[in-house]
């Protein structure tokens, strides 16, 4: 990227000179989580805020004052100077820190100073985690904009319209006003990025500015309205407000707002078209006259829809319109950063409109005009010799291909090649002149067009162009060095000549073209001068030469004179050499250099413009010092040196020329005109200076050193090269920089085009993945990545998506969309040398090194890998994308290996092998092995794979037997490296050594091929481009060829039968004899079935749907035969109706409904089987591409058969309250607004909460996690599902009744999971579905609850639905359609008629996620890709779709007229769905076809459950991050009801009072709970950490609570900090780094004076709260994690030691020590040493349970220890005594541990999922009671201070129990 900087000569500015704009925290930014904003709202007063004043949070640079304003009646701040570098105010203070202010807008009380420019940077923070910079001044002349800045020039009005013209950019006027600028952030980011805004990052004013303040708020506030005003109006339930006091400005009795002030609001509201100024608004706005937007609310979106049938489309009304591309190769023009004008000619404005000037330049560049006369497209080698004209070929009668040549080169993509120095500018300044490795192009800058000179065989070195435009002089690299003249009109040869020059470094032509000369090395390597005549040439003539001559002395650049074209100048290390050519003799003097004889010069110029005499020309000479000599051509002398320097730090920030100390500008090249010096320079910086070079004027910064600059004829424009290979010019006079070209700085290894042709990506040896655009060859993306080499990059043939494989083994998604990372794959362990999709675009599949292929499955432009296999690439097969082939049908996949002489085929859909062939063996009379290079399939009606050998071979063979078809020999010199074949099979391209060649696919000719030149190195791939209208081919350089071949000719379409989609229907007992039912050849491949019963195909169901659905008797069924004259009623074609049945309490059976097709043989009957075929592998295990899916958290714990559960009215413990929600389940929430019942799961236990009261009610039959919930329409029973339970081999559902919450019913049916429930609209009947694995669908009667039918689909569900209207109809949604099912009850036999409806096409490659039934006749359905399908019911099909969100779309529900979506962009949204039933109705002739999206809100996690009245105003929703929102649409409110972590919680425990309790989770957050209403009260957010263990501070001996007792909360985390947190305060008052591995342990000592924690090292810290120093640190247990630390209070000299303190830690390894201390004496001894044996290894356990230990409240100086040892106990350990006195047995090795301070009770929980309560005393210990409710191990539990509470854990929920 390129940024211009303007500097004003004599008051310079400076800006930011950065490729991405220099300021810091540009680019992607660090995720965070923003602090709750309630603090800044209504309204935040930055200035005061941060306080401004003190200039602590803030920054100035300059002169920066504050102002006492009278007339503001306050402070003001008045920023001054003519550099915004260095003069400004800065929020925050620095800039990686960020203002984090969530505002919707921002308001800037401000006034430019008079006949000044000032400048505003704002950055703002995208959800995307983006900072753009928003910039506004009336510096700025036009608007610009990048991906990360915005540029908004500012027009300042006056207080007299007179004083300044409207609309222009400009200088303040003298009475410019004081101005209240509001700035609605989120809109200017969604209507010119089409982002979301997050927050304000910082702000920054610059010079020449009056403030007053900076405010942000989510209200709109209006200037000149009143509080009373307000009121009256009512404008608050709009959004409007009156302006603060603090913020308003001061207006005087009898005056107006607006006649004194300026009130601009930007962007206008209602705005959706973009505007390019920011200006006051005529007339002004007036309170209440408008209808303003809502805050918190977006604007109303309109979403039109398409009205076809069949094509299905969406049309998507977006806020702005979005600029479309230009297709004609328009120059490419990165975004300056301007600053002030230049005056002079430099600083000269062009007249007239700036905007209507650019649409006309716009316009004349998209015109096309005729091409010039300039000579052939490219060079055509011809395979044999013609005589006489070329006549039209006669079918039948062709020696070979027509036309000839069927290739004509359209495009280069490329520069440089041997140098990147070489660009001139021809006479007319109109085009560019560069080489581009062995091709010369001459680019027209108007209309992009390119013209080619074509002839040299290897790089060109160097270019010169005669002095009248006509003659170019061109010569080539390499040992024969060959030079070229051409005819630059027409293109054509003049002549060709030998150089004697080895190696060329440049040329030079005579301003006459007469004379050339050139400079280079002869075959002994020594510096030598040539020069020719080249007079005659353009005569006819020929190139002699004039002299030549060796010299010693070093050469960089060489001149020959404007005015004597016998006259050269050279300069090179430590010298500057005068030459002359007289009387054939070349001679030389040096100039006398003096001090500067140790200079290495780099270039040369002439000084432009008239002379007295031309010898009195001044030679500019510069250096890599930064020097710049002015020569006495005359004299022989220097006549002055200057050196240029860059910017001084302390200066104005401008480039100066002089003799100061310090490192140069290193200058590699310099160009000369009447009025400027333009210079390209080693730091990247082309820069123009005025003739005296005093300061620079003008700069530009390019990625990569500047190699040459070149200014035009017309000193209008200046043309510089880099080393990088870019091209570009500087446009003096527009300000403006134009990219022309840029290059891979190597070899191009491989290429993939987009889908549409419009895009390539191409990966290079220079590390880099670049994405061009074909028409403009412009470049669009650079992918690379740190320290990784990229290898192979392939295009998705639909999706805007792009592969990478990498040298690392990894492959790598990008989504060219939003220009970011999608996936990363890492299944190889080296570079990946095969990267391809399926034509289809279903599946992907990549290779490595190592001979590993990977299988991935696309869904929802999402990858999922499917199967790995190892050693079956060839490892020395090379690297590209065409390593890997694939058929044309996605059905084979083709490539070499094992080995180099092995080519083998394989089903792509499963990698299952289906043939090998040796190409060794083939030719048996070869004295050699031959080896495959490369494969390509054939066309796919001849099954052909084509294979190139190592012996120049093409090799056709039968992809199905691998029989020799026919051989083409020889192909290339050497091996042929790219096989490619035309859509239609005509033709084959191929490549090898520097050609590529065209065959007749068919070899029908005589001569079969042309042969095409053009690069000059290599060729490593060519392909025929989608369309096959052009060519591409890759090597040095891109080459786009147009294919002149004529298009193919299309046969009559004989007629084709429908596509037919499969659907496999299984009852649990049918017969074992799989049975076809048609002939008809399979359409889709046929999935295997996990059991055996018979296979059904049902026809998709064609667009326009069924009219009704078809009733047979059974008598008809059995009976159809082929030639059978019965119709089935409604009758169509391409629909088939699947009839399941079930016969009274029998076993449901499936028949087929078998219908005549038109393509069975007449002879074959229906029940005849299908031969046998080889099948791809079943996918049912494969989980589907959608969150919408339900898959169970893994759990390795398992709950007991059998367990001490307490008897009834005994229980000690009962279950209280629940914390949490499983938001792993989904739909597992519901809420009945007519009854007000209210339930949702966690983990496995239901919650019914009363949501007045709050209080909760747990039921308590479900052993494994729920995963979904049904109510029934009259909210008396509740459904619920679970997993297997207890070992059974079926999952579990419960029927509840809600009015006592007794289970009354268990059904047992689904083997893995429930998916979905459903209640038919009149409660008879339920509905479930199973997950992708059980894959079946249940009917129960709710009456007996019995099963009436079973029925096994082949492909996953994922919703199902009962009509509203009818307990017959219903609907489900999986892969691709929705089943609308119809059911048939006669007495006791239910049958089921089916039809599948696949979704339309335009959606493509889709999982139908979610589904709910409209008003009458509609279906809704989302798609896991965004969008939302409408169906009619009536015919069974999809009438309209729009797209809805930008991610699946897993909740939908419907009430009349409205629609609420739910997805996982943690999204709700509410549509206005009134026109739908209008455009079902009458289509086409509907009034309107657009659905309106009302509201959204935006909530906390993927959406995942929704409840909601029937008016659909207010209801609740589930997401997955463990929340449930209550939601008030018409207040626009979202509340939490229900909170809870999302992942494990890792410690829990209560505050001394016992009113609160503390959790903490491996998300990293501390939640504090009210334990009263178990409400989340306050939450501390640490970000990439997890925390570990926490503790709550006691409260000190003998203190009595009082309301205002600061609590503190201690947390310990995965970095090894320690943070304190105070619940009063809400602040985390203190953070120390104790340890350097993670916290496992943290603790309070009794009196709360030292924090005690324990590290995954074993490392003990103490560290004091108060001054947070570590006052001792432990290493006894290093080595090994502490699992427990505990204090507790001792008599002083009790158990024979001092303090006042014992306390315990216990590690993994089973050991426990115990100590005294005394921490205000500093005492710290060790009492105890405890080591607990264990057996060898843990037989039957997956991992060690901990080590735990207590001290036993009720018995002083015992410890109670838990843990793995050789038996499954619990131990008493006295300490005086030194020896465990008691030992009790359990059942399980426990998880954790917990002692009741009051009572006698211990609590233990174990991996078996249950809670154990024994009571110990009196001893022996009473019956233990074991409670369930857990749906995993119990990792904790935890008594409260006062023993009459018990906290759980099971992963995510918390239990809260009571003892009674």
């Amino acid at each position: 990227m390129q940024t211009v900087r303007w500097v004003l000569m004599g008051q310079g500015t400076s800006g930011h000179t950065g490729a991405m704009g220099g300021c810091p925290g540009w680019g992607s930014i660090p995720s965070m989580i923003l602090v709750l904003a309630a603090w800044q709202r209504p309204y935040l007063n930055i200035f005061k805020h941060f306080r401004v004043e003190e200039w602590k949070r803030s920054a100035k640079e300059g002169d920066v004052a504050a102002l006492t304003d009278t007339r503001m009646k306050g402070t003001i701040y008045r920023i001054r100077g003519s550099n915004p570098a260095s003069s400004y105010l800065q929020l925050p203070r620095a800039g990686t820190q960020s203002l984090g202010l969530t505002g919707r807008y921002l308001y800037l009380l401000f006034r430019p100073l008079p006949h000044k420019h000032f400048l505003v940077h704002l950055d703002v923070a995208t959800e995307e985690n983006q900072v753009v910079r928003i910039s506004f001044s009336n510096l700025f002349k036009e608007f610009k904009s990048t991906a990360t800045w915005l540029q908004f020039p500012f027009v300042c009005g006056a207080a007299s319209e007179g004083t300044a013209r409207r609309g222009v950019p400009g200088a303040a006027p003298a009475d410019v006003r004081w101005t209240c600028l509001v700035l609605d952030l989120p809109s200017i980011l969604a209507l010119y990025l089409s982002r979301r805004h997050s927050h304000l990052r910082g702000v920054k004013l610059c010079c020449n500015l009056l403030v007053k303040n900076l405010c942000t708020s989510d209200l709109l506030f209006e200037p000149g309205v009143t509080f009373t005003k307000a009121r009256l109006g009512d404008l608050s339930c709009r959004g409007v407000a009156p302006m603060p006091r603090e913020l308003a400005f001061p207006v005087p009795r009898g005056k107006k707002w607006h006649d004194l002030y300026d009130y601009i609001r930007f962007p206008s509201e209602g705005a959706k078209l973009l505007h390019n100024s920011i200006q006051k608004s005529f007339p002004h706005p007036v309170a209440g006259d408008q209808v303003l937007e809502e805050p918190g609310h977006p604007p109303t979106q309109t979403v039109t829809l398409s009205r076809a049938v069949c094509d299905l489309s969406l049309i998507q009304h977006t806020s702005s319109p979005k600029a479309v591309p230009h297709r004609c190769p328009a120059i490419t023009k990165s975004i300056p950063e301007v600053h002030l004008a230049v005056p002079g000619p430099l600083g000269a404005v062009p007249a007239g409109d700036p905007v209507l000037e650019e649409k006309q330049r716009l316009h004349s560049v998209g015109d096309t005009g005729q091409p010039q006369p300039l000579g052939d497209g490219g060079i055509h080698v011809y395979a044999h010799r013609r005589r006489g004209q070329t006549t039209r070929a006669v079918p039948g009668l062709e020696e070979g291909l027509v036309p000839d040549p069927i290739l004509k080169l359209r495009t280069i993509i490329g520069f440089g090649g041997c140098s990147t120095k070489w660009a001139l500018w021809t006479q007319d300044s109109r085009a560019v002149v560069y080489p581009c490795h062995a091709v010369i192009v001459a680019l027209l800058l108007e209309t992009g067009e390119q013209r080619f000179f074509l002839g040299h065989t290897d790089k060109v070195a160097a270019l010169a162009l005669g002095g009248t435009g006509t003659v170019l002089a061109s010569a080539q690299a390499g040992p024969r060095s060959l030079g070229r003249l051409w005819d630059f009109p027409t293109g054509a040869c003049l002549c060709l000549f030998k150089t004697d020059l080895q190696s060329l470094l440049c040329l030079s032509f005579s301003h006459s073209g007469a004379v050339l000369c050139g400079v280079g090395r002869d075959v002994h390597s020594k510096m030598m001068v040539v020069v020719w005549n080249t007079a005659q040439v353009t005569c006819g003539g020929v190139v002699t030469v004039l002299a030549k001559a060796h010299t010693d002395a070093d050469i960089q650049a060489m001149k020959i004179a404007f005015f004597d074209d016998t006259r050269l100048v050279s300069c090179g290390r430590d010298n500057i050499r005068l030459w002359r050519v007289r009387s054939g003799a070349l001679r030389s003097c040096p100039v006398s250099l003096g001090e500067y004889h140790s200079l290495e010069f780099t270039d040369l110029a002439f000084e432009a413009g008239p002379a007295p005499e031309p010898e009195d020309r001044a030679l500019f000479v510069c250096s890599r010092s930064g020097h710049v000599l002015e020569v006495d051509y005359k004299n022989i002398c220097v006549r002055s040196a200057r050196r240029l320097l860059p910017a001084q730090p302390q200066g104005d920030g401008q480039e100066q020329a002089g003799s100061s100390s310090g490192p140069g500008i290193a200058i590699n090249s310099i160009s000369m005109s009447l009025t400027f010096c333009a210079t390209g320079s080693e730091d990247g910086y082309v820069r123009l200076w005025p003739l005296d070079f005093s300061a620079a004027v003008l700069e530009a910064e390019h990625e990569a050193s500047v190699s040459s600059v070149c200014i035009s004829p017309d000193s209008q424009k200046v043309l510089s090269t880099t080393a990088a290979g870019a091209l570009g010019y500087l446009d003096v006079q527009a300000r403006d920089y134009s990219t022309l070209m840029r290059s891979h700085e190597g070899s191009v290894l491989g290429f993939s085009v987009e889908g549409k042709g419009k895009q390539i990506a191409t990966v290079s040896q220079d590390s880099t993945i670049r994405v061009w655009d074909l028409a403009s060859r412009q470049q669009l993306y650079d992918f690379s990545a740190a320290e990784e080499t990229p290898c192979t990059v392939a295009f998705h043939p639909f999706w805007e998506m792009l592969a990478c494989g990498f040298d690392s083994g990894v492959v790598r998604t990008f989504s060219l969309a939003a220009s970011d990372l999608l996936l990363e794959h890492k299944q190889h362990r080296t570079a990946v040398t095969g990267l391809t999709f399926s034509p289809d675009g279903n599946f992907m599949f990549s290779s490595c090194l190592q001979g590993t292929l990977a299988l991935y499955r696309l869904a929802a432009r999402k990858i999922q890998v499917l199967r790995v296999v190892g050693n079956v690439v060839a490892r020395d097969a090379g690297s590209g994308v065409d390593t890997l082939v694939v058929s044309g049908d996605s059905r084979l996949l083709a490539f070499v290996g094992p080995s180099k002489y092995v080519v083998t085929v394989m089903e792509a859909c499963s990698l299952d092998e289906l043939l090998r062939v040796d190409v060794s063996i083939l030719d048996l009379h070869s004295t050699i092995l031959d080896s495959a290079v490369k494969v390509c399939f054939g066309p796919v009606p001849q099954g052909e794979l084509l294979v190139s050998t190592s012996s120049n071979k093409i090799l056709v063979l039968d992809a199905k037997t691998g029989r020799l078809v026919r051989e083409v020999s020889p192909v290339h010199k050497l091996s042929c490296s790219s096989l490619a074949l035309s859509k239609d099979g005509q033709y084959l391209l191929t490549a090898g050594d520097k050609v590529i060649k065209v065959w007749d696919y068919r070899m029908r000719f005589n001569i079969n091929f042309q042969v095409f030149i053009g690069h000059s190195e290599p060729v490593h791939k060519v392909a025929f481009t989608p369309n096959q209208e052009h060519v591409i081919s890759v090597g040095d350089a891109i080459f786009l060829w147009d294919f002149l071949a004529p298009p193919p000719v299309k046969s009559s379409p004989a007629r084709a039968c429908s596509p037919v989609s499969t659907l496999v229907l299984r009852s649990d007992s049918s017969s074992e004899t799989p049975k076809d039912v048609s002939e008809t050849p399979r359409q889709t491949v046929p999935l295997p079935l996990l059991s055996s019963p018979p296979c059904l195909d049902i026809s998709s169901v064609h667009p326009a749907g069924f009219q009704s659905i078809s009733s047979e008797s059974d008598r008809e069924e059995e009976a159809d035969v082929p030639d059978s004259s019965r119709k089935v009623a409604n009758e169509h074609k391409d629909a088939s109706v699947i009839v399941v049945e079930s016969e009274g309490n029998e076993e449901p059976v499936v028949r087929p409904k078998v219908r005549q097709e038109s393509s069975r043989s007449p002879e074959k009957t229906a029940n005849e089987p299908r031969k046998a075929t080889k099948t791809p592998k079943s996918q049912c295990s494969i989980r589907p591409d959608s969150y919408r899916h339900f898959t169970p958290r893994f759990k390795a714990s398992v709950l007991p058969q059998s367990f001490s559960s307490p008897p009834a009215g005994s229980e000690v413990l009962k279950l209280k309250a629940v914390i949490g929600y499983n938001g792993n389940g989904r739909g597992n929430m519901v809420w009945n607004p007519d009854t007000g019942f209210f339930a949702y799961s966690c983990g496995c236990v239901i919650v019914v909460e009363d949501l007045h009261s709050g209080s909760q009610n747990h039921w308590l039959g479900h052993a494994e996690e729920i995963s979904t919930l049904a109510l029934s329409h009259h909210a008396q029973v509740l459904a619920s599902a679970s997993g297997q339970k207890d070992g059974d081999s079926h999952c579990q559902i419960c029927i509840w009744s809600t009015q006592d919450g007794a289970c009354t019913a268990e059904l047992f049916h689904h083997e893995t999971q429930v998916q979905a429930m459903a209640f038919s609209c009149d409660d008879r009947f339920l509905v479930t579905i199973g997950d992708y694995r059980d894959q079946t669908m249940a009917l129960w009667s709710t009456h007996t609850y019995e099963l009436m039918l079973s029925t096994r689909i082949s492909e996953p569900l994922h919703d199902v639905a009962f009509s509203p209207f009818s307990h017959q109809d219903l609907a489900c949604v999986g892969r691709g359609a929705v089943t609308f099912w119809v059911l048939e009850q006669q007495g006791a036999a239910v049958r089921f008629k089916v039809q599948r409806a696949p979704a339309p096409d335009v959606l493509g490659l889709v999982e139908l996620t979610s589904l709910c039934y409209g008003a009458d006749a509609l279906l809704y359905s989302g798609t896991n890709s965004g969008q939302i399908c409408v169906w009619d019911t009536e015919t069974n099909s999809c009438f309209m779709t729009w797209e809805a969100d930008e991610g699946e779309i897993g909740v939908l529900l419907c009430r009349h007229q409205r629609l609420l979506s739910g997805s996982n962009t943690k999204r709700i949204r509410l549509w206005s769905v009134a026109t739908v039933q209008e455009l079902r109705l009458k289509g086409p002739n509907a009034r309107s076809g657009s659905v309106l999206l009302e509201h959204e809100i935006t909530l906390d996690g993927t959406i995942v459950s929704a409840a909601f009245d029937d008016s659909l105003e207010m209801g609740i929703v589930g997401t997955t991050a463990g929340t449930l929102w209550y939601i008030n649409w018409v207040e626009s409110t979202s509340i939490r009801l229900i909170s809870g972590h999302k992942s494990k919680v890792t410690e829990v425990c209560f505050s001394p009072d016992e009113s609160h309790c503390a959790t903490c989770g491996e998300d990293g957050s501390v939640r504090i709970w009210a334990l009263g209403s178990t409400e989340l009260v306050l939450q501390f957010q640490v970000l990439n950490q997890s925390c570990q263990c926490l503790a709550w501070k006691p409260r000190p001996v003998g203190v009595w609570p009082f309301p205002g007792e600061s609590q503190h909360v201690v947390a310990g985390y995965s970095d090894g900090t320690v943070r304190v947190f105070s619940v009063s305060r809400t602040e985390m008052e203190l953070k120390m780094h104790p340890h350097a591995a993670a916290l496992t342990a943290v603790t309070y000592s009794t009196d709360g004076e030292m924090i005690l924690s324990g590290g995954k090292d074993g490392i003990v810290a103490v560290s004091s709260p108060r001054t947070g120093m570590t006052i001792h640190v432990l290493a006894d247990h290093k080595g090994s994690p502490i699992t427990v630390l505990q204090c507790t209070r001792k008599q002083y000299h009790d158990l024979g030691v001092e303090g006042g303190e014992l306390w315990l830690a216990t590690s993994s390894d089973r050991r426990v020590s115990v100590w005294a201390s005394d921490w205000l004496q500093d005492k710290c001894e060790l009492l105890d040493w405890l080591s607990f044996p264990a057996p060898a290894g843990p037989e039957g356990l997956d991992s060690l349970p901990p080590s735990l230990a207590a001290f036993c409240p009720w018995e002083h100086g015992v410890l109670v220890y838990v843990g793995f040892g050789l038996q499954k106990e619990a131990l008493f350990y006295s300490l005086r005594k030194k020896q465990v006195f008691r030992k009790i047995s359990l059942p399980a090795f426990a998880t954790s541990l917990s002692l009741s301070p009051a009572a006698p009770f211990m609590a233990l929980g174990s991996n078996d999922r249950l809670l154990r309560l024994l009571r110990l005393q009196p001893c022996p210990a009473g019956a233990p009671q074991d409670y369930p409710g857990h749906d995993d191990t119990v990792q904790l539990c935890r008594f409260a201070p006062s023993g009459r509470r018990l906290l759980t854990a099971s992963h995510s929920a918390v239990l809260v129990w009571e003892l009674t």
